[in-house]
């Protein structure tokens, strides 16, 4: 609160915007910040400066952090106190689009993509996801996409049901046993992208970590011809045997236990190590993990592999990426290997190959 005004964060589905109130609840004309935006990064914070001001962190896709400033009956408006980088995405646009899920629920995406994309299928594209724990995936600024944009890549992060882009409510659609909304409204997601013609099935990749890693397993079992390529970042492999490690005993609040019949048949229905057919011609697929992750045991990813690798009946590559690492967290030479290894992988498989940014 300033003298005048009650301030707060609003998030809709993934964007977040700033709203006031006078002090009797009355809503005060709309605070104009950029669109597809986010307010204070994760956190949502508005920080009090005296007391008729408040400030604030805004970010983008496309633009880094700049902090703004307002005051009781004053436009916002940014200040001169901003993150710097040498990488700059505004040259990119950001849509948001719709997907609808198996159910009928309609499920954002962001699309970031060069002007003038082209939208016959020819386009590589990207799709990322997390749904879960009740974690909302905001617009941020991350200059690593930068590797992807400029090779002509489209990238898109999809807003599922699992998060809390859309509230409490939007959590527990994707959780215990409606997990499955959460593959639902993913395997929408990449088929909205195919019949909107911005990619198409040989071009399109799949990325994800930790809960986003289980996404991915699942997606690849259930709908193994949807993407050409996979990458699944310290997964949840087995969900039946998650909950017998010390970190996976504490998750079942989020997924479920093997002890209630109801949840065993959920986890059963979706655990991608026990629904990997033999004779399936499964996508190619590289895992990674961690030797020393507490958070999800490394043995989720060799057994996936091994399982993958005898299974299926394509000829592209099941590979496994070990690192001595915890998870998702490592040194900076770790990350940038990582990354490197990620991207070559996609780029393979994809048919990318790798053009040189004009200086």
């Amino acid at each position: 609160m300033t003298r005048g005004t009650v301030w707060l964060v609003h998030i809709d589905g993934g964007p977040q915007q700033v709203r006031a109130f006078d002090t009797s609840g009355r809503p005060l004309p709309p605070v104009e910040i950029p669109p597809i935006s986010s307010v204070s990064s994760y956190f949502a914070r508005l920080s009090a400066v005296g007391r008729d001001r408040i400030a604030w962190s805004c970010e983008s896709f496309t633009e880094p952090a700049t902090w703004w400033v307002a005051a009781d009956g004053e436009a916002p408006r940014p200040t001169g106190l901003r993150t710097t980088t040498p990488v700059d995405l505004s040259q990119y646009e950001v849509t948001r689009e719709f997907a609808t899920s198996k159910d009928g629920t309609r499920v954002p995406l962001n699309v970031i993509a060069a002007p003038g994309t082209p939208r016959d299928g020819t386009a590589p594209a990207l799709l990322t996801a997390y749904g879960g724990y009740n974690i909302s995936l905001a617009p941020r600024f991350d200059p690593e996409l930068l590797l992807w944009l400029e090779q002509g890549g489209v990238y898109v992060v999809a807003n599922i049901r699992g998060g809390g882009e859309f509230g409490e409510e939007w959590h527990q659609a994707g959780r215990l046993a409606t997990k499955q909304n959460c593959f639902d409204d993913f395997i929408a997601c990449a088929g909205q992208l195919l019949s909107s013609r911005i990619t198409s099935p040989d071009r399109l990749g799949i990325i994800g970590g930790s809960n986003g890693g289980l996404l991915m397993g699942a997606v690849l079992t259930q709908r193994p011809e949807i993407a050409r390529a996979v990458v699944a970042a310290v997964p949840v492999m087995d969900s039946l045997r998650s909950e017998t490690t010390t970190n996976g005993r504490f998750n079942t609040p989020e997924f479920g236990t093997v002890e209630d019949p109801e949840l065993f048949t959920a986890l059963l229905a979706y655990s991608p190590y026990h629904n990997v057919v033999d004779g399936t011609a499964y996508p190619a697929v590289l895992l990674t993990a961690g030797e020393n992750d507490a958070r999800v045991d490394a043995w989720h990813a060799k057994k996936m592999t091994a399982r993958l690798q005898e299974a299926t009946s394509s000829d592209r590559p099941v590979l496994l990426r070990l690192e001595a690492k915890g998870h998702l967290a490592g040194s900076l030479d770790q990350t940038i290997d990582e990354t490197t290894d990620w991207h070559a992988f996609l780029f393979d498989q994809l048919g990318l190959g790798y053009r040189t940014a004009p200086a």
